[in-house]
């Protein structure tokens, strides 16, 4: 690939109270877009207000990282909510985070879904149209049709293409795929990549070339105009300082896809 450019994103503000996971301040000098919690799997107002107003402060662009309604479980186990419900729980997320980016004088530039929501809608058709239901209620308080990140073949990128709305690829530098190009689920060994060489590499080779070694050893294609780097990951602020220069480096240009 020849004049490559990538956008690097994370999960930011996934906190609650006085728990914090993110180093929020620290990924935001690094990252071109904040996927920013709403308050169904982490986050809290106050969360919300003060990444909002430091992606501003930054240039960052802000999205709503919507999720089903499980703080105990981080928004990682398996839900059954819905259509109805769910599309009007997305919607709910979205303005909420909204209201924040509009007093920190930016605005909600695009929609992530997070933890099982995302893994679901990779496949169901039924929970995607929920969630794009929601994205479509949503645009009326965020400037028209807002983009929607997700990975590539899913039902959602399909749906939200369906119905006009902008749709972004992203993929994984810390996360393991199968032959098929899907992430290996959590829940089994070696789902997450640790080493930071081998997720430095990874992500090179995502930009750059538009491959991954799955986890059989084979490569696979991906192509993704955004390139997810977990916040939640212990040095997850110099891992992605690591990423940046590994690409720049390569070549690859890093710039926000909105």
């Amino acid at each position: 690939m020849t004049d490559a450019v990538i956008d690097l994103n994370a999960d930011l503000g996934e906190g609650f109270g006085r728990w914090t996971l993110t180093d929020d301040e620290a990924l935001l000098s690094v990252v071109t877009s904040a996927n920013v919690a709403c308050g169904f799997h982490a986050g809290d107002p106050s969360t919300m207000r003060r990444v909002c107003a430091l992606a501003a402060e930054r240039g960052v662009r802000i999205g709503a990282q919507v999720s089903y309604r499980d703080l105990a479980g981080f928004g990682r186990r398996a839900m059954d909510v819905p259509s109805e419900e769910l599309a009007d729980e997305i919607a709910y997320q979205i303005g909420a985070l909204q209201v924040f980016a509009r007093a920190a004088g930016s605005r909600v530039s695009y929609v992530k879904p997070h933890g099982a929501l995302y893994n679901r809608v990779v496949h169901d058709d039924e929970q995607a149209e929920a969630v794009v239901s929601g994205v479509l209620r949503a645009g009326a308080v965020c400037d028209g049709p807002l983009p929607v990140l997700g990975l590539p073949g899913s039902k959602l990128l399909a749906v939200a293409e369906g119905v006009g709305l902008p749709v972004v690829a992203e993929a994984f530098a810390d996360r393991a795929y199968t032959w098929a190009g899907t992430l290996v689920p959590r829940s089994e060994a070696g789902a997450v990549v640790h080493d930071p060489e081998s997720v430095i590499t990874r992500a090179v080779g995502i930009a750059r070339d538009g491959t991954v070694t799955a986890v059989g050893g084979e490569p696979v294609a991906v192509q993704a105009r955004s390139l997810c780097v977990h916040g939640d990951t212990p040095g997850a602020a110099q891992l992605a300082w690591r990423v940046r220069g590994a690409l720049a480096t390569a070549g690859v240009r890093v710039e926000p896809f909105s």
